[in-house]
């Protein structure tokens, strides 16, 4: 089917649910488009993404956090109530203070964290087991996008961070407000639904801050290595910027990864043959899960802005102009993947998708969560080969915001 370029809606159900065409033709006909709807310059071939995404003197992340639509006034005064900011600190910092909060996290969530982690990570895997085998044997059906899928890497990165009190707040709170702060930057609601968003986004903050204004000794933990913490000019952070890192890393850290494995699970439950093949060989599931993160990640796209008129793939762009960066469609070009859209385990370059960025803004929870999807992907199958989709024959029902995509259930039912 063609698609018009003039049709793009990137908020539109049928999008969410199907994409690749989309992406497809943008690569195809228009690999740099405006998209007057929302203002945004559209990117979507391979080279032209990494290109920007290396290039952070002329293409800045300022935008990367920005809320895609405009906050009306009372939503202004809700999270004006709760002293909500997000200043600079990782995502959307190009200042010389982000390679100091970038060492924070790689102390935290570096490749010999995460080695040393997989024991912890294998233990909560196994209690979410226990309760994904209660829940199918009372009900006969249990939804794994939160039992599993939710549960186990908020669990695992509270524990990591150092913020294991933040479970007294409980896992569904938790999980919602992440999800409404997602909405509330990266959706379209209404004007009634972005107030209620707005609202549980300031609940979500006031709370960081009440976490920030308790002394933190020590560096082992994300709030004591904050609070130790100095700016390039020697002072301390402020209560906002802690507040700012801390809001970033609960949901990066969980949100996006229970999307990815939401994600992979209905995929493998749905290729007839491959759970079977992973309850076999627990080894496949590894490097299968790396197709998934190239071929239909999470996080479908990202942000940037010109810091001076340019030029990209033929087409003049201003200054002060946003990038759409569609990532996702790297992942299918065919000038770097050959037969993009088949999943291809030991594919020899996979590892070259954008999936988690590159250069000085790559995502730093990689590492963790490629070892998170392996060691669930191999134990839930593992332990529950007989595993299956439970609505196979209905299309799932999609999150479709502007830079995340993922199935919102996962129900499943012994075979």
């Amino acid at each position: 089917m063609a698609i018009s370029m003039s049709s793009v809606d990137l908020f539109d159900e049928a999008y969410a649910l199907d994409p690749f065409p989309v992406w497809d033709a943008l690569r195809e006909n228009a690999p740099v488009h405006y998209e007057p709807d929302t203002g945004l310059w559209l990117v979507s071939r391979y080279d032209d993404v990494r290109a920007v995404l290396l290039d952070t003197d002329t293409f800045l992340p300022d935008n990367a956090m920005d809320a895609i639509g405009r906050f009306s006034v009372p939503t202004l005064r809700v999270l004006a109530k709760a002293k909500f900011a997000l200043p600079p600190t990782l995502a959307s910092n190009g200042g010389e203070s982000h390679a100091g909060y970038r060492r924070i996290m790689t102390r935290l969530l570096n490749a010999q964290a995460v080695t040393a982690a997989v024991p912890m990570v294998e233990q909560v895997t196994r209690e979410c087991l226990d309760q994904v085998e209660e829940r199918l044997d009372a009900d006969g059906v249990c939804d794994l996008a939160t039992t599993l899928a939710r549960d186990v890497p908020l669990r695992v990165l509270l524990r990591l961070l150092g913020l294991e009190e933040a479970m007294d707040v409980g896992i569904d709170t938790l999980a919602r407000w992440s999800d409404a702060s997602l909405e509330l930057f990266w959706g379209r609601p209404d004007a009634g639904r972005q107030r209620e968003l707005a609202g549980e986004a300031a609940d979500f903050y006031s709370w960081l801050r009440s976490l920030v204004t308790e002394p933190r000794p020590g560096e082992d933990t994300l709030l004591g290595a904050l609070a130790a913490h100095r700016l390039p000019g020697g002072e301390p952070l402020s209560v906002a910027e802690t507040a700012a890192v801390l809001y970033f890393m609960i949901i990066a850290g969980q949100a996006t990864t229970r999307q990815m494995l939401s994600i992979m699970y209905r995929r493998a439950l749905a290729q007839p043959g491959l759970w079977q093949r992973f309850a076999d060989e627990p080894g496949s599931a590894q490097p299968w899960t790396e197709e998934v993160l190239r071929r239909e990640p999470p996080i479908t796209t990202w942000r940037r802005v010109t810091g001076r008129p340019v030029t990209l793939c033929g087409v003049d762009i201003p200054a002060g102009a946003p990038l759409l960066l569609m990532l996702a469609s790297t992942g299918s070009d065919p000038e770097v993947f050959e037969d993009p859209e088949q999943l291809c385990p030991y594919r020899p370059n996979q590892r070259r998708h954008l999936a988690f960025g590159v250069g000085r803004h790559r995502c730093s929870g990689a590492e963790l969560a490629r070892m998170e999807a392996g060691v669930m992907m191999r134990m839930t199958a593992s332990r529950l080969p007989g595993l299956r989709l439970a609505d196979i024959s209905s299309p799932p029902e999609m999150l479709g915001l502007l830079s995340f995509r993922a199935p919102l259930h996962v129900l499943v039912e012994r075979g």
